[in-house]
């Protein structure tokens, strides 16, 4: 009980605080971070980790891969870390 009070008492401190600062703050703040999401050398730095996840994961999967499930296999294919165009996943490549 004491945490649902704690919990609704920040709700009420944050909504007051954020209707304080209005929407023209809203507004700064979102055209703030459209213009740090649009710099090339933050979308150069997210595709770089996100390349890196993908080569780890292949890795990884080449390694443990006698210990995976077999539906995992089918998915992977040959542990690349891709999925194969068939996998029953939603998430074919074509």
């Amino acid at each position: 009980m004491r945490y649902r009070i704690t919990f609704f008492a920040g709700l009420a401190i944050g909504y007051v605080l954020g209707t304080a600062a209005g929407r023209e703050r809203y507004e700064q703040l979102k055209k703030s971070a459209s213009r740090v999401a649009q710099n090339p050398a933050v979308r150069n730095a997210a595709e770089s980790a996100a390349q890196q996840g993908r080569q780890y994961a292949g890795k990884a999967f080449v390694a443990v891969g006698d210990h995976l499930p077999q539906r995992l296999h089918r998915v992977m294919g040959n542990g690349s870390g891709k999925a194969s165009a068939d996998d029953d996943w939603g998430t074919s490549n074509t």
